[in-house]
């Protein structure tokens, strides 16, 4: 009886073994077909492209996509302003977020249940589009690339992450700094901050995806273009090729229809090409935090 106990253990354990298996299988191809798909089309002429269908690899090969996107006259300076608002922004704002954490991770301040469901309320209810951009233009920063920066230095959410990560750390390393005369700024930057690089690195990952990916910003409040990031340069570009592509197809007419064919670029080869520019740069940098990002997300996320 026991030795038939074991043997279906044994063989329920291989079984379930071989399904996460197969689901990671499935998982895996889930993410990867629709990543060479995607390489493909923005590899591929954009006349036949639009006839649709899916392939992982160009059916008629072209670089005319990617010479598209680079030819923009103003797409160097776009780039520059994306890697400044990414590398200032991510910085400034996980420098805050993680000294905001640390002052509402103490119990002993007075007044700071009050204020950390103060802070925590601000992230459930919005003011609204309107009004936040009007309070943008009162502070001068409409059309500005502090734009990018200062309204984002802040991040409810990041903070709460941050702030369960510090509930982790041993009182008795900060009562040890105490006693040697270390202040509460010493302990933070000799002691919170060395011991969070997992909460830090995924907090970093998620404001440098924020920056990079953001358009949004570029295309409400910014209206000079030598100021607008990448994002909002490819964004705008994307959207003229589409409209002009809409209406060819649209269109009966023979001329129109031979005018098609001999499209290399149309807006779905376009878009595909400016995901692969948009998603390089985060897939590079994204190896290096991996270590961190994975233990960051378990750890910070929950408390003891």
């Amino acid at each position: 009886m026991k030795k038939t106990t074991v043997s279906l253990g044994a063989t329920f354990g291989r079984l379930m073994t071989a399904l996460n298996y197969g689901l990671i299988i499935l998982l895996c191809l889930s993410i990867i077909l629709p990543t060479l798909n995607i390489l493909a089309l923005s590899l591929n002429v954009g006349s036949d492209a639009a006839k649709g269908g899916i392939y992982l690899w160009p059916r008629i090969f072209t670089l005319d996509n990617f010479k598209e996107v680079f030819k923009q006259s103003n797409i160097v300076n776009a780039f520059f302003i994306s890697i400044f608002r990414t590398v200032l922004g991510t910085l400034l704002s996980v420098i805050l977020t993680a000294m905001a954490a640390y002052a509402l991770k103490s119990k002993t301040m007075p007044g700071q249940k009050q204020l950390t469901f103060f802070v925590f309320f601000t992230m459930l209810f919005s003011g609204g589009l309107i009004p936040y951009y009007i309070l943008l233009k009162e502070l001068h920063l409409t059309n500005s690339i502090w734009v990018y920066i200062i309204p984002a230095l802040y991040s409810v959410w990041n903070m709460m992450i941050m702030r369960s990560f510090f509930d982790q750390t041993p009182e008795g390393l900060e009562e040890a700094a105490r006693i040697d005369g270390c202040s509460d700024l010493g302990i933070f930057f000799r002691i919170i901050l060395p011991t969070s690089k997992p909460v830090i690195a995924t907090i970093s990952l998620f404001n440098a995806v924020g920056h990079w990916n953001d358009w949004f910003t570029g295309s409400f409040y910014v209206r000079d273009q030598g100021m607008k990031p990448l994002s909002t340069v490819l964004q705008e570009m994307l959207t003229k090729q589409q409209a002009l592509t809409d209406t060819l197809m649209s269109s009966t007419g023979a001329i129109q229809m031979q005018m098609l064919d001999k499209i290399q670029v149309t807006g779905t080869s376009l878009k595909m090409a400016t995901i692969i520019i948009v998603v390089t740069p985060i897939v590079i940098v994204y190896p290096f935090l991996q270590k961190y990002f994975a233990k960051g997300v378990m750890i910070g996320s929950m408390k003891e």
